[in-house]
């Protein structure tokens, strides 16, 4: 039997303080932290040895995963970063207080932009500080590739590429994979994995810190799902 296990960072300090924060590079709080060292307490008691690790190239997915990793003795397995694990970038929004942007906007608005499936926030310019463009961990893209801004949508069309060129291929060498990412990057993956609707995917919230164990079978279809942190 396979496992794919997802789990959302700990805690960010931008969380803590209710701002967008997308592909802003931003650290886990303290609570983050606590959440990170927790996660891996619940894996390490449900007898989960992860064999490979993902993550995005963001701190506080990669401290969450060595985090995690450190609590079961395992930072020695091979860790891929890659950008297509990343948050959905929420372009213009980016820093913005998520209050006072609802209050800017409108609470319609706003909701429109967070939770829609195809419609993303305003873009940013490409010669605005906050483009990927200018952020020395994409210096080796091409340009093209860097969003703007990004839909569920837009998000979810780059990580099924790598889910099926990188996740796939571990998932058939290893039995036990680990996928510390985001909210939305996870997001696509569990919409593929549960067969969800465009409209379904909306509703389904991923809680910091809370690994979700996926059982699959030889074929890799999903056998059963398990929040280590609610026992469901």
């Amino acid at each position: 039997m396979k496992r794919l296990i997802l789990l959302r960072h700990g805690q960010s300090t931008w969380n803590l303080e209710n701002r967008f924060t997308g592909w802003h590079d931003v650290d886990l709080s303290d609570q983050g932290r606590l959440e990170a060292t927790r996660a891996g307490e619940l894996m390490q008691t449900a007898g989960i040895a992860p064999q490979m690790v993902f993550t995005s190239v963001l701190t506080r997915a990669i401290r969450t995963a060595f985090m995690s990793l450190d609590v079961l003795d395992r930072l020695w397995v091979p860790m891929l970063k890659d950008w297509r694990l990343n948050e959905r970038h929420y372009g213009a929004l980016t820093g913005l207080n998520k209050s006072e942007t609802a209050a800017e906007y409108g609470d319609e608005q706003v909701h429109v932009w967070r939770r829609s499936f195809a419609t993303p926030p305003p873009p940013l310019d490409t010669d605005d500080a906050r483009h990927p463009r200018h952020d020395p961990r994409y210096a080796d893209l091409d340009p093209a590739q860097l969003p703007g801004t990004e839909s569920l949508k837009d998000t979810l069309a780059r990580v099924m590429p790598f889910h099926a060129s990188d996740i796939v291929p571990a998932l058939e060498r290893y039995d036990s994979v680990l996928i510390a990412a985001h909210g939305n990057s996870l997001r696509a993956l569990v919409k593929h994995l549960e067969g969800l609707s465009d409209e379904a995917i909306t509703g389904v919230e991923i809680a910091t810190g809370d690994p979700l164990v996926y059982e699959l079978n030889a074929d890799l279809s999903v056998r059963s799902k398990t929040s280590l942190r609610d026992g469901a």
